[in-house]
């Protein structure tokens, strides 16, 4: 049994672990990253990588390549409801395509949009990009084929934890400082801490069948769509060409041990046609958060310490989030100016905004069994004739009427707020989110909004790697330039001479964090930029 000694181990080669580690070494932080399963996904387990998780992989150096895998950029992301693929369309929920999107943030040049547009992208598809990435990346050491199995040693100082090769079943030690658990809804980690889930599990259910088919006479009659739904349930266009997904609803009832692939399809297609199942498998949806995110020297995210219905999309991207979270707190504790409340902030920063999306999440849910009742009581919508249009009109008012709010929160996506952070400056009762509307804040805690400098440079683009102090007037910011240097906290000063900017950051100084949250504003400097400094690096 070897001994491998390591800063930090990732267990969980997805989307989170693997952005995880590239976070790190993006700070000069070495990892050690285990998977179980020898190759990236086969699992079409999501569809959109939302417009803040793309402003975090455009810091990676990522957008493009994943933007290259996914859906073309001129592809629109409308939702689409049904009667069925061979009966009638009812309501077309439009949204712009990323390429759209993107002039549209330009032109919008307010702080009221992300500085990225959304992707639609299989999971099957970002992963291998991701894997690519830390496959080249010096500061990673990456073993697909290995699994977690045990946690030896845990305490303040470190961790010791055991990894298992699959193929020859031969073990090694990792001695670490911190062990990342990004390994899912069944996390071998967060079993082995105890840890438990507060919330539903099983609260609702689908038979997904994942195939390709070649018949877009049939799937695009009506158009490229992102998704066509009906009130049983939803097909997701995976890349608008051949690879598509079913999303069927389990009702009460329902006995999924009697249920084929086959007739699932057909039955919510409405018709034979030529296909290929790629994989097929009902599964439960769970509204669960873990009940703390940090075992001393063990931290959680992604579906290790949430899990949702995916009804908004929030389930992946809430992780990449913690990716982002996370990374800078172990990276400030490694390299000696972070202190041990920054440990203790991503618990009380991520945990909340996990409860958050799962609420956004299952208001959706809601929304979406209001239109299952609807399509139920409607009658005949496949009736041809007066009678027939007169039920698809009636059902096609209510839908617009209810709205597509699981695809518009941009308030859930770009809005969420570290209220109850330890390490963020204080300022009074914080202000309400509006989980639909995102109005640009820079109140302590939030995300900085992105504009577009004089240059036509984003700002988001010009913040350090660490701390950025941005002043948009002439402030003299000297007293915490000296006060970093003492305290070895790594900053820098960005000043914009923008004075016209401030109706959107509200202060002439803000500090943003490693994260592009605001940790401090204010018109001046505070009497005492040491105690600040020390406030916000958890000390």
């Amino acid at each position: 049994m070897a001994q491998i000694d390591v800063p930090v181990l990732i267990a969980g080669g997805g989307p989170v672990g693997m952005t995880t580690a590239l976070n790190l070494a993006r700070y000069g932080i070495r990892s050690l990253l285990v998977e179980r399963n020898p190759t990236t996904t086969r699992h079409p387990k999501m569809d959109l990588t939302n417009g803040r998780s793309m402003e975090l992989f455009h810091r990676l150096g990522l957008d493009e390549n994943l933007r290259d895998a996914g859906v073309p950029r001129e592809n629109a992301f409308d939702i689409l409801w049904i009667t069925s693929l061979v009966g009638h369309d009812l309501h077309r929920f439009h949204y712009p395509s990323a390429a759209e999107k993107t002039d549209i943030i330009r032109a919008e040049n307010d702080g009221s949009h992300g500085a990225q547009a959304p992707l639609r992208v299989s999971q099957v598809q970002i992963e291998p990009v991701l894997k690519k990435a830390i496959d080249e990346n010096p500061l990673i050491d990456v073993r697909f084929g290995t699994r977690f199995e045990k946690l030896v040693e845990n305490g303040p100082d470190g961790v010791i934890a055991e990894i298992v090769n699959e193929a020859t079943g031969e073990s090694d030690t990792v001695r670490c400082r911190f062990l990342a658990g990004c390994d899912g809804g069944g996390s071998r980690v967060r079993r082995n801490l105890g840890i438990q889930l507060d919330g539903e599990e099983n609260v609702a259910g689908a038979f997904m069948v994942h195939f390709r088919t070649d018949d877009r006479a049939l799937l695009q009659r009506w158009g490229p769509v992102y998704h066509l739904q009906s009130g049983m349930g939803t097909i997701i266009a995976q890349n608008d060409h051949d690879v598509y997904t079913l999303q069927a609803w389990l009702l009460p009832g329902m006995d999924p041990s009697t249920m084929t692939p086959e007739g699932v399809l057909e039955g919510w297609i409405g018709t034979h046609f030529d296909y290929e199942v790629l994989q097929a498998n009902p599964w439960h949806a769970h509204f669960v958060v873990a009940e703390k995110y940090r075992d001393q020297s063990v931290l959680l995210a992604g579906d290790a310490a949430h899990q949702y219905i995916p009804t908004g999309g929030y389930g992946m991207n809430s992780g990449i989030a913690d990716s982002a979270a996370i990374s800078w707190v172990l990276a400030a504790n490694l390299l000696g100016w972070g202190g041990d409340k920054l440990l203790d902030a991503y618990d009380l920063e991520r945990r909340p905004t996990a409860w958050w999306h799962l609420e956004a999440s299952r208001r959706h849910m809601g929304v979406r069994q209001q239109i299952t009742m609807l399509y139920m009581e409607a009658g005949d919508v496949e009736e041809e004739g007066p009678e027939g249009d007169a039920r698809r009109a009636d059902l096609a008012a209510k839908i617009a009427a209810l709205g597509n709010a699981e695809n518009e929160s941009w308030g859930v996506e770009f809005g969420y707020r570290y209220d109850q952070s330890p390490v963020v400056a204080k300022e009074g009762e914080a202000p309400a989110i509006d989980p639909i509307t995102y109005t640009p804040s820079t109140w302590p805690g939030a995300r900085l909004p992105h504009v577009f400098l004089a240059d036509g440079v984003a700002l988001h683009d010009k913040l350090g790697v660490f701390w950025t102090l941005v002043a948009l007037d002439d402030s003299d910011t000297a007293a915490i330039e000296a006060a970093a240097a003492e305290q070895g906290v790594p900053l820098e000063v960005l000043r914009l001479n923008q004075p016209e900017l401030r109706p959107i950051y509200e202060r002439n100084l803000l500090l943003v964090r490693p994260d592009q949250h605001v940790a401090w504003r204010g018109d001046a400097l505070p009497d005492d930029s040491a105690a600040l400094l020390a406030l916000v690096c958890g000390r």
